[in-house]
């Protein structure tokens, strides 16, 4: 009855048993692996954003496929705003309710049924979903680790096939937090010209770079046919605001039939509700207040790591440019899942275990830099005595 894409295994990780068996008992548990800022302690100007979902415009149905234009022209205030980006054409947005959606769209695009993507790995473990229910495959490329994360272009070239449609970047990664460099942004786009490919550029956590300098990003990318997907959620860190979009750049004519396609299905799809595009411009102001607080917590809970890591030996760092994760490579006595339950079960700390990721070995736990910095502290003593022991 049902179709081989959605044949996912269903059933509850042991992990998320154990966090349902010592909650139910009553114990407290100190989260590391906190995603949702709306929940992180930070302080949101309440009536602004709820003032602007009321726009009297929203009463109208004006279906745009790629958005109403105010709103796209918000998008390009926040790139030259924030990334110096003047010549943003507002006919090469897209507006999409996330950045799933815009994935989707692209994958639909770029991809017929059983064509190939090259994704990073370890990266974020929702591609595989979004694949399967676009009938993708999606072919690894790691990235290593030498002082510091790398894409490895002979892995690149060892996996392009005839089918291969274009390569996934995440820039920063998430969670490895290691942006694409400008010689490794060249060396993919010569990698791209040779093989016919597009760049799919994930910047999400764009503005989180721990340096607190501008990067640069992929909307400004003219070399390859790139489609560059952000939006509010991690900007303005808003998640529940569904506001996200699809930039695309590249040769001129590559792009005019990739954005007279892309609009067809996004009409297909019908335009994002009419409260979301009109409050954008507001939405999108609420980084200037938001993004300080979560890099003073990010950096803060950063400093505090290290300063732990400091005093024993057992544990690691791994080196990280941005975003709101950390790294940390623990010594190999179990599987990542086993310790991540011994640690639940043990200290009451929740942790992500480094497969969750798709870290390639053993002997790495992911840890979110946004929690409240009192809970961080605690539960990153309680991890390291543990792994000490």
């Amino acid at each position: 009855m049902f179709s081989d894409r959605t044949n996912w295994k269903l059933t509850r990780n042991r992990l998320t048993e154990a966090l349902e068996e010592v909650r139910s008992s009553g114990g407290r548990v100190l989260d590391l692996t906190i995603s949702n800022p709306t929940r992180a302690g930070l302080r949101y100007d309440d009536h602004t954003i709820l003032e602007s979902l009321a726009s009297p415009h929203a009463m109208d149905y004006d279906p745009q496929p790629k958005g109403l234009l105010s709103a796209r022209a918000a998008v390009a205030a926040y790139y030259q705003a924030q990334h110096g980006i003047r010549s943003l054409n507002l006919e090469r947005l897209i507006l999409t309710t996330s950045t799933s959606e815009g994935y989707s769209f692209v994958f639909r695009l770029l991809c017929n049924p059983g064509d190939e993507l090259l994704v990073p790995k370890p990266s974020y473990p929702l591609f595989e979903f979004l694949a399967d229910l676009q009938d993708v495959k999606l072919v690894p490329y790691p990235l290593i680790y030498d002082h510091g994360w790398q894409m490895d272009f002979p892995s690149l070239q060892s996996a392009v096939t005839e089918r291969t449609r274009g390569v996934v970047v995440v820039h920063p990664n998430n969670p490895t937090g290691s942006y694409v460099h400008p010689q490794e942004q060249e060396a993919l786009n010569c990698f791209c010209r040779e093989h016919a490919l597009a760049v799919i550029a994930d910047e999400v956590f764009l503005d989180y770079a721990h340096n607190r300098s501008a990067q640069q990003s992929f909307v400004a990318n003219q070399d390859v046919l790139s489609f560059t997907l952000s939006g509010a959620s991690k900007i303005s860190a808003l998640p529940q605001m569904k506001v996200a979009w699809i930039a695309t750049s590249g040769p001129a004519e590559e792009v005019e039939t990739a954005q007279a396609r892309l609009e067809v299905i996004a009409d297909t799809y019908l335009s994002m509700n009419a409260p979301m595009q009109w409050a954008v411009p507001v939405l999108l102001e609420q980084r200037e207040s938001i993004q300080p607080q979560l890099l003073d917590r990010v950096l803060g809970n950063l400093a505090e790591l290290d300063h732990q890591l400091a005093a024993q030996k057992s544990c690691q760092r791994l080196s990280v440019e941005g975003g709101w994760y950390a790294v940390l490579r623990v010594p190999v006595t179990q599987t990542d899942e086993e310790l991540a339950v011994d640690l639940l079960r043990r200290k009451s700390v929740l942790v992500h275990p480094g497969h969750f990721y798709d870290f390639p070995s053993d002997g790495h736990l992911v840890l979110s830099l946004i929690t409240p910095e009192g809970e961080f502290k605690e539960a990153v003593g309680r991890l390291l005595e543990a792994a000490g022991q």
